[in-house]
């Protein structure tokens, strides 16, 4: 199996950031702009400057293992193996790819290849389908594929954002924050944005993370007043989902609300966009504003819950190649 998250930077530096960035920024599944004008743009304006302002950012999450995304994912790999294992009576290799930056796709089907595998499971830690995430990532495993002396058959998860067991799964993480310190007076439920005209090109991203929203807060029995559909981490001026995250912070904190809780279903992994601009400027955001008591809900991750349902669905994909005894 091959388990695929975004990426990270390899280090919190300026000089890494740059690289990590423009492999990014050049993915045309996540800018569809003009090429020529977009190249200017991304080596004139974005790429000389943008990561010497993210490296605090990314120094200040860094551990002493590594970036957040890649070690949790890598101990969420290392549960997956041992759970598959142990339900399947079979050694299941798993191995990560990284959409940008390194482990890279490439180097995870070559990993799965020296170890006999001739079928593998692709499975994108996206739950919410988008061509910027999902389809990026089945593309750039059909261009992985091209650098194989022996191309094995694939199949591809492309989503799971109304899965029972992913929706149990967050519900359980909140509750058990609520049962532990209390439960705030509304909940925030924030998904990466997109820009509209994706969804308007027919991209289901948006419908499914309001699919998600709702099933969670129905699972949680939360009444509508008592929480709210965000987006974050807009760039460029162009319309994006919303409303936007910030925007919704700054107003409740407005409204004086005394405790605030946000979780960010769309990421299985913390990153950047929740340990920082979540859990760190969103915080500054709210109680800058009035806001009382701001808590973010950390992502999944390697909980044990997380782990069951992704060995359920793992299991679930590989019929026909491998049965339960």
């Amino acid at each position: 199996m091959l388990l695929v998250n975004l990426g990270t930077p390899s280090a919190p530096t300026a000089a890494a950031i740059r690289a990590y960035l423009a492999q990014f920024l050049a993915d045309p599944f996540v800018v569809d702009a003009g090429r020529l004008q977009w190249w200017i743009v991304r080596q004139l304006f974005i790429l000389p400057t943008r990561p010497r302002r993210l490296a605090g950012a990314y120094r200040s999450i860094w551990t002493e293992d590594g970036p957040p995304l890649l070690v949790i994912t890598g101990r969420l790999a290392e549960a997956l193996r041992h759970e598959l294992q142990d339900r399947l009576a079979a050694e299941i290799p798993v191995e990560l790819g990284m959409r940008y930056g390194e482990p890279s796709i490439l180097s995870g089907f070559r990993s799965l290849a020296t170890a006999g595998c001739r079928r593998v499971l692709l499975l994108p830690l996206f739950p919410q389908f988008s061509a910027t995430t999902v389809g990026s990532t089945f593309d750039a495993a059909a261009v992985a594929g091209q650098g194989l002396s022996q191309v094995p058959d694939v199949r591809s998860v492309s989503g799971y954002a109304s899965e029972d067991g992913y929706i149990a799964a967050l519900a359980d993480s909140v509750r058990e924050t609520w049962d532990r310190d209390g439960p705030a007076d509304r909940l925030v439920i924030s998904f990466h944005s997109l820009p509209l005209r994706y969804t308007d090109l027919g991209d289901p991203y948006a419908e499914q993370c309001r699919a998600t929203a709702a099933l969670l807060a129905a699972e949680l029995g939360l009444e509508q007043e008592h929480w709210q559909l965000s987006f974050q981490s807009r760039f460029g001026r162009e319309p994006w989902l919303g409303p936007s995250t910030e925007e919704t912070l700054n107003a409740m904190g407005s409204a004086r609300l005394a405790s605030l809780d946000v979780i960010s279903p769309g990421f299985a992994a913390d990153c950047l966009e929740t340990l920082d601009e979540l859990a760190v400027q969103g915080r500054k955001i709210f109680t800058a504003a009035g806001g009382g008591r701001f808590r973010y809900l950390r992502a999944l991750n390697d909980s044990p819950e997380h782990v069951a349902f992704l060995v359920d669905l793992t299991i679930r994909n590989l019929r026909g190649w491998v049965s339960p005894p």
